[in-house]
């Protein structure tokens, strides 16, 4: 929750600033500047804000508590995060003025000289050329990295969840050389107390199982506990293997109303637990980021292209992501937390990157036609939403100084997707994508103002000739 909170309300920050910056450069009054700077980039940030909360929320319907309680969690900090952003902080700017901005301080009138500006003029100008061939190249790079996400196992065994080897995990090792695998956590199953000593004679018949104690009955009497001792490792596939045939005995006990517990069948039921949030999670996610893009860009073909878009760029993030697991950081598999809690930030984190792009882009597009509206919609956001992404991955990569091998997982996982969904998808593949489609991207719908607001006397239609702030557009 914390990295989220600092990643996220950072980017609101940077992108609130950057408007401000070109709304000085046109109004000389710095209270008008910021009104008019709230007034076009808030729109986006809240929908950008709405967009991660609510996907967060969607976790509420997780069977796992980790998941469940994350969700609430974390939305109450995105929605923390945004009043701050939109209320204290544009306060705090108008009130110091415009030396913030030392040693660039922007004067109402002065041409924009920004480097940002002319290197996304090139980027949109290369683009422009052959977009088809941009777009594809992007999806077959993005594809191909997501090929490294092959053989992905999911499960950390004990030995691994931590980094290192503290000394509960030296112990384990040197019980394990000495006795039984399973002698420190044994499977336990609870019965009728007058079935248990048939319960106990269905355990000893299992095999797997070394060593099986006396049945202990409850302090009421009606109910028993029998331990059974596992030949192997609690956390390894061949004792879940065990815990099933027990399972399966002691349900044949005539009477018993047997349930079996212990750390192996926990470990079985939470990962079964995970299955299930994968499947109700990860569409309803998807289902509620694709109705609010369609809701906020009126229009359903761009929101079915930006969705597809965030998904490779998940699944190429998890394959570079798997590949440094194993031949850089030395571990077997992936937490069994990791790809849903990777997956639901990335595709909400990443859509928040296709608003601030596509709500610029449309409003430019009312303005100067759709070619044209990309283009400048390219050039105004594409520095600031690079950095806002390398903030908010740097944020995330934080997490890999934790011990706990998960948060390391997930640290790297959104890191990486945050990068790729920066630098190649935002950047390149979604204007290409936008430039090749062409009217078409805005069905059934249209941006407000397409060829009924032509430019202003002596504007240029071009990007790299237009200042960002100069205009009524998103972020």
């Amino acid at each position: 929750m914390t990295a989220l909170l600092f990643g996220v309300g950072t980017d609101y920050a940077m992108l609130l600033l950057a408007r401000y910056r070109e709304e000085l450069r046109v109004h000389e009054d710095r209270h008008e500047a910021m009104q008019t700077a709230v007034r076009r980039a808030v729109p986006a940030i809240a929908a950008s804000a709405a967009t991660v909360s609510i996907g967060l929320l969607c976790l509420t319907q997780a069977d796992v508590g980790f998941n469940y309680t994350l969700g609430p969690a974390g939305a109450i900090a995105i929605v923390c995060g945004l009043a701050a952003m939109t209320t204290l902080f544009p306060a705090v700017l108008v009130i110091l003025g415009r030396w913030v901005f030392w040693p660039h301080v922007p004067r109402a009138g002065a041409a924009v000289k920004n480097a940002n500006h002319r290197l996304w003029d090139r980027v949109g100008g290369r683009i422009s050329r052959r977009p088809r061939l941009v777009w594809i190249g992007s999806a077959l790079v993005l594809t191909a990295l997501a090929l490294g996400s092959l053989g992905l196992t999911t499960g950390l065994d004990d030995e691994h969840l931590i980094v290192g080897k503290p000394g509960s995990i030296a112990g384990q090792e040197f019980l394990a050389d000495h006795y039984p695998a399973g002698q420190s956590r044994p499977a336990e199953v609870i019965s009728k107390a007058d079935a248990a000593p048939a319960v106990a004679a269905a355990l000893k018949g299992i095999d797997g199982v070394a060593e099986v104690a006396a049945p202990e009955k409850s302090t009421d009497g009606t109910l028993a506990s029998t331990r059974a001792v596992l030949k192997d490792s609690p956390d390894s596939a061949a004792a879940a293997r065990t815990v099933d045939r027990i399972r399966a005995a002691v349900h044949a006990v005539p009477g018993a109303e047997a349930q079996v517990g212990g750390p192996t069948a926990m470990a079985q039921e939470k990962t079964e637990a995970q299955a299930h949030d994968r499947k109700v999670v990860i569409p309803l996610v998807l289902a509620v980021v694709f109705l609010i893009l369609v809701v906020l860009l009126r229009a359903l073909v761009a929101p079915l292209l930006l969705m597809a878009t965030v998904v490779l760029s998940y699944f190429a993030a998890l394959g570079i992501s798997w590949q440094l697991f194993q031949h850089v950081l030395g571990f077997p598999a992936v937490d069994i937390q990791v790809m849903l809690i990777g997956f639901l930030f990335l595709v909400a984190l990443g859509v928040d990157y296709n608003i601030f792009l596509i709500h610029r882009i449309r409003e430019e597009v009312g303005h100067r036609g759709h070619r044209a509206g990309v283009l400048s919609g390219l050039t105004s956001t594409g520095g600031v939403i690079t950095s806002a992404g390398a903030v908010l991955a740097a944020t995330f990569a934080a997490l890999t100084t934790a011990p706990q091998v998960a948060f390391i997982e997930i640290g790297i996982v959104v890191a990486v997707g945050v990068l790729i969904d920066t630098f190649l998808v935002r950047s390149v593949l979604v204007p290409a994508l936008a430039l090749d489609v062409g009217r078409p991207f805005w069905w059934p719908g249209r941006p407000v103002g397409t060829d009924t607001a032509p430019p202003a006397a002596g504007e240029q239609t071009t990007p790299a000739a237009v200042p960002a702030g100069s205009r009524g557009g998103g972020v």
